[in-house]
């Protein structure tokens, strides 16, 4: 594999911590990326994701989509080179864990009361 088809990414995280600089061919997909993410995610984080599918990256203000390349997905920086690629890591729960705990949380109470008149 040649040299210029790899790329060096770090993964910048909510607190301002990175996982990485980890280099990535030019074809590997976001979707891989993201499971990278996940399992070097650092130990003792008060937001953990549990699968791939909780993640967005971001990189020059967009959102990456899991079918796109890293290729695809660089911005061309001119004659700039062997810099490190940094791409945001924001962490979002599923939308149907998130309506499944709020259906828990916002059920309505039944109150049941037995009364015996004498």
């Amino acid at each position: 594999m040649p040299e210029e088809d790899l790329v060096d990414i770090k993964f910048r995280l909510y607190d301002g911590s990175d996982i990485g600089p980890f280099r990535y061919s030019s074809a590997a997909t976001v979707d891989v990326l993201k499971q990278r993410i996940v399992s070097d995610w650092p130990k003792g984080k008060t937001v953990i994701p549990k699968a791939a599918n909780e993640l967005k990256l971001i990189s020059s203000g967009k959102i990456l989509e899991n079918n796109k390349t890293v290729g695809q997905c660089k911005v061309p920086l001119g004659d700039i080179g062997g810099g490190v690629l940094i791409m945001h890591v924001v962490v979002q729960p599923s939308l149907a864990k998130t309506k499944a705990e709020k259906k828990i949380d916002d059920s309505p109470k039944k109150v049941i009361c037995s009364c015996s008149i004498l």
